[in-house]
């Protein structure tokens, strides 16, 4: 049986390096990651599918929080989809002293769903909107802009243009690793 995909998978060394350790070091967290998430699953791809974003993408959860909505990261960002306080305020999530529904996983999913769209909208490409989702769409923006056009990337896609930001200085590691482990846990997965 083919396992097909709705965002391009390249078969590059960034992402083969985290197919092997999702399938060593890391086989533990993908794997209590994936029981986690088999009841979110259906519901994030409904949402997404109404959204009109690739399905694949519903396994984001899976390298941001392990589907754990009680997750906090070293940045404060909470939740499934680890939502910053700032962005789910802004994508209608209520955070305030009695409530935080940035840990709501479907609260979450219809606020993720929109700014991975606006991401995309934004950046012409899932990649990119991936890196922004990470690292926010401002210095995703800077670092394209640096690295100006290229003439060839129309041929190849907006999606190219993420691996010649990824051979830059101009966004942390964090982020360049993201797409790359993002891609490799979703082939794993599925």
């Amino acid at each position: 049986q083919t396992t097909t995909h709705d965002i391009p998978i390249p078969t590059n060394d960034r992402v083969l390096r985290y197919v092997e350790l999702f399938q060593g070091r890391l086989r533990e967290f993908l794997t209590e990651g994936l029981s986690r998430g088999t009841q979110y699953l259906p519901m994030i791809q409904d949402v997404f599918r109404a959204e009109g974003l690739p399905l694949d993408l519903a396994y984001v959860p899976l390298i941001e929080s392990a589907f754990k909505p009680s997750a906090v990261s070293r940045t404060k960002a909470r939740g499934v989809w680890q939502f910053m306080k700032g962005t789910g305020k802004l994508y209608g999530l209520r955070v305030d002293t009695w409530v935080d529904e940035r840990r709501d996983p479907v609260r979450a999913t219809d606020a993720a769903a929109r700014h991975l769209a606006d991401l995309r909208d934004q950046f012409g490409s899932m990649y990119l909107a991936a890196a922004a989702y990470n690292a926010g769409a401002g210095k995703v923006g800077r670092g394209l802009r640096r690295i100006g056009d290229d003439p060839d990337e129309e041929e190849d896609g907006a999606d190219a243009a993420f691996f010649r930001l990824y051979d830059t200085r101009y966004i942390r590691r964090e982020t360049k690793d993201y797409v790359p482990k993002m891609l490799a846990a979703l082939t794993i997965a599925k």
